[in-house]
Order: structure tokens, then C-alpha cells, then sequence
């Protein structure tokens, strides 16, 4: 059990810092952004409680914040996000149901599920943060842009780093 806390830990940190210092200045056409630290929250295994996933989300956002002067958005946004993981999880749930100890990672789950997940997460997770930070519907346009751009720019990336994500 220790292994697989570290080995999430190492994961945790590896996407807040590639986040921070790398993805920050992804920026592609001034309209999709990437945001991987999401990942983060969205790689816990299922039974991980429900208030350690809020807590790590709480922290994940904060430290984002804190980086991109955000005054908070990432942290508000990754933890609507920790509370709509468990219906995300209800809504793609198989047939056969989850095994407690597994976890939404490309090694336990089929490619298409992991995409799907990361699609639906990282789509509320950006038409809240987008939605929030324009504030207007006069903007209504360019935030749509922003969102749908960012999803699919976010979930590609977030899909390609699991393959690189063993246990």
C-alpha cells in the first residue's frame, strides 16, 4: 500500500509541476489551453474517500492558483470537479462494476473509457473556469471557443501521459 501512496504522490506532483512550468505557456491559437494538473484528481483510485480526493483538489487548484495569479479559479474549479468525479465515475460505470482498488488509468481501464473520462472531467472542469472567468455574456463566443478548444487540447494530453504512467 505505501508503493502505490508514493507512486500516486510521484504522479500528483510530476502533473502540478509539469503544469506550472511547462504547460503554463502551451498555449495554442490563443484559445486552447492545457491543463493537465486535473489529472491529478481524475488518477486516484476509485475507493480513495471522498474527502482526501476534495482535500488533494483543494491543493492541486491552490497551488495552480497561486502560479497563474488566479486568486483562487483553479482551486474553486478543480474542487467542483473532485465532487462531480463520483457521478462521472456512476455515468461510466461497466457492466461489471469497478474493482475497489482499481484505478482510471490507461494500465486498469480500456483506452476508450480513459478517454471518455477525461473528456467529461476536463469539459465541466473548463466550462466552470472559462465560465467563471469571463463573467459575461457578451463573451459568450470566444468562452465557448475556449472551452470546447481546451477539452479536447487538455484530454489529448492528459490520454498521451498515461501511456507513459505505469505502476
Amino acid at each position: 500500500m505505501n508503493r502505490n501512496i508514493l507512486g500516486i504522490a510521484f504522479w500528483v506532483v510530476l502533473y502540478l509541476l509539469l503544469q506550472v512550468f511547462f504547460f503554463r505557456s502551451m498555449i495554442l491559437f490563443d484559445h486552447a489551453f492545457c491543463f493537465i494538473y486535473i489529472a491529478s484528481v481524475l488518477s486516484l483510485p476509485f475507493d480513495t474517500p471522498k474527502t482526501w480526493v476534495l482535500l488533494l483538489a483543494f491543493v492541486s487548484g491552490f497551488f495552480v492558483d497561486f502560479f497563474y495569479n488566479t486568486l483562487g479559479l483553479h482551486a474553486a474549479c478543480t474542487v467542483f470537479l473532485a465532487f462531480a468525479r463520483p457521478g462521472i465515475l456512476r455515468l461510466l460505470t461497466p457492466a461489471r462494476g469497478y474493482e475497489e482498488r482499481n484505478e482510471p488509468t490507461l494500465e486498469v481501464m480500456n483506452l476508450w473509457w480513459v478517454i471518455r473520462y477525461t473528456f467529461i472531467a476536463a469539459l465541466l472542469h473548463h466550462a466552470l473556469l472559462f465560465s467563471l472567468e469571463s463573467l459575461s455574456l457578451a463573451l459568450i463566443a470566444p468562452t465557448l471557443i475556449k472551452i470546447i478548444a481546451s477539452t479536447f487540447y487538455s484530454t489529448l494530453v492528459i490520454v498521451i501521459l498515461q501511456f507513459f504512467r505505469g505502476n
